[in-house]
């Protein structure tokens, strides 16, 4: 039951083109530090890892398949990801020049990223159309999911800390930090709303 080479590519090349985990995890780490990015970034695994249960088990299909569970995850996670761009884009620096969302700290990053993961649709679709494309039909199904899928949260959690570790030190360096902070902070805000707005007018067959 081990990964085949063109699957570990085809995941591969998945997870380093830039998605919306990528600009989520981008948008936490200039709102909070690397700490934060961090922290998010592994919510985002867990939450992956949730809908890799949940596919393997069966219960992602019955969302596809349902116009009802579908459209209500997805504007859950739509109106999730405007609520965070909106705070961020409102908050104010406070008497030593950062940002009120850093005072979130590690747990609640962590916290969101769970959050905006588990109800992020397009993720369920996604394994749902990927992975059963390697599986053999001569194992359990399950087993194989849940190892495939646990790859692809690996390999797409590793590109976020890239990610983060990328954003920390361009955030961190160089003059002006405060006014760069407050300036990414809010197209960071920005990013998260745009997340959230495709997410609501996302069509379900795509």
């Amino acid at each position: 039951m081990l990964p085949t080479i063109s699957f570990l590519m085809a995941a591969t090349l998945l997870a380093i083109i830039p998605g919306p985990g990528v600009a989520y995890v981008v948008a936490r780490t200039v709102a909070g530090g690397r700490v934060e990015g961090i922290a998010s970034t592994l919510g985002l695994s867990l939450g992956g890892l949730v809908h890799v249960l949940a596919a393997a088990l069966g219960l992602s299909l019955l969302i596809a398949q349902s116009a009802m569970a579908f459209m209500v995850v997805k504007y859950l996670g739509a109106a999730y990801l405007i609520y965070l761009g909106i705070k961020m884009i409102l908050s104010k620096p406070d008497d030593s020049g950062s940002f009120a969302v850093r005072r979130a700290g590690p747990a609640k990053a962590f916290r969101d990223g769970i959050i905006v993961e588990t109800l992020n649709v397009k993720t369920a679709m996604f394994f749902l159309a990927f992975i059963p494309q390697f599986v053999s039909a001569q194992q359990a199904m399950a087993p194989q999911f849940i190892l495939l899928g646990s790859i692809c949260v690996l390999l797409n959690s590793t590109v976020d800390l890239v990610a983060v570790f990328a954003a920390s030190r361009i955030v961190g360096s160089g003059v002006a930090k405060a006014a760069r902070e407050r300036l990414l902070s809010r197209l960071s805000g920005a990013t998260m709303m745009t997340l959230g707005v495709l997410v609501a007018i996302a069509n379900r067959e795509a």
